[in-house]
């Protein structure tokens, strides 16, 4: 797999992902919603610990730097 994530990206990601556990474990969330969300969260954890993001893959895109020589 080739890194696709930048550092903005993963860090918006873990902020979302953050945010979404404050509210489930203040019970603001519950129920479905908080399933769906959680699942979310954790997708959004494990793809920023990888730097890839499958679904970035299909279509091209790339958050990363360009490097340059």
């Amino acid at each position: 797999m080739k890194k696709n994530m930048g550092l903005a990206d993963k860090s918006i990601r873990v902020i979302i992902a953050f945010v979404i556990a404050v509210l489930y474990f203040t019970d603001t969330i519950s129920g479905t919603i908080a399933l769906v969300l959680g699942a979310f969260a954790a997708i959004f954890i494990i793809t920023s610990f990888i730097s890839f993001c499958p679904l970035y893959a299909p279509f091209g895109i790339s958050t990363c730097k360009k490097e340059t020589k």
